[in-house]
């Protein structure tokens, strides 16, 4: 029972189980914790370690409760992973003035998610098995349906741009954190540099190395999430 909820391969989170009804512990003393210092605690442990490290046990130990005392709140990881993405969430805004260009409205809420993805590197790959948007998730949403309206597209139209946006967002970050990690490794870097030098030398790859000798474009994190985010944006189809 226990490996089957740590591993999050229960049935699946039940959204209106989960949202719309009272966090309520099991019948006994009130324990000295709640699901919000839950949430938090496995964030912070996401933050520090990553998305595995968090685990039911430790959560626990964190609290200062036993494992079992928890299931009350989170009854596995995959709802705790829930939990987590929606309480980060609420760091993301949801109100003030939109410019009414859609484009741009949608470049900066895509420059938004960007900012708060780097903040919690376990969103990328959180993001890939969320199915069940709580409150803050769902006020953001909102936000950028809103930013999109004047697109003139449906909302089924802007709901799939939506979707498609951060799911570039995430993927773009996800290859941003890893080219950081392996700058920590000059071995690797410089193994890599020699493969592809090979590989443009060998005649049957003209494209590739046309493309890998090219002139450089800036290198600037931000830059270059800008201009593959301008590409994304600006080649929207509206008709």
């Amino acid at each position: 029972m226990a490996q089957v909820e740590e591993s999050g391969a229960a049935a699946g989170v039940d959204p209106e189980r989960l949202w719309l009804r009272a966090a309520e512990p099991r019948r006994g003393r009130k324990p000295s914790f709640s699901r919000e210092a839950i949430t938090e605690a496995a964030v912070s442990l996401a933050d520090a370690e990553g998305l595995d490290a968090v685990s039911m046990r430790r959560v626990a130990a964190a609290v200062g409760a036993g494992v079992m005392s928890l299931y009350s709140y989170a009854p596995d990881k995959e709802t705790l992973v829930e939990l987590m993405v929606d309480h980060v969430s609420a760091e993301l805004p949801t109100s003030g003035p939109l410019t009414g260009d859609w484009r741009a409205d949608l470049k900066a809420i895509a420059h938004l998610q960007r900012d708060h993805m780097l903040r919690h590197p376990w969103l990328p790959a959180a993001l890939v098995t969320h199915r069940a948007p709580g409150p803050h998730v769902l006020a953001f949403l909102e936000h950028a349906l809103t930013a999109l309206r004047p697109s003139g597209l449906d909302g089924a139209a802007r709901l799939e741009i939506f979707a498609q946006l951060t799911a570039f967002v995430a993927g773009h970050v996800g290859h941003e954190l890893a080219r950081a990690r392996a700058a920590h490794s000059p071995e690797r870097a410089a193994a890599e540099a020699r493969y592809l030098a090979a590989v443009t030398r060998d005649g049957h790859h003209p494209e590739l190395a046309e493309a890998l000798f090219a002139p450089h474009r800036p290198s600037d994190p931000e830059a270059t999430f800008s201009r593959f985010l301008n590409r994304l944006t600006d080649g929207l189809d509206t008709g």
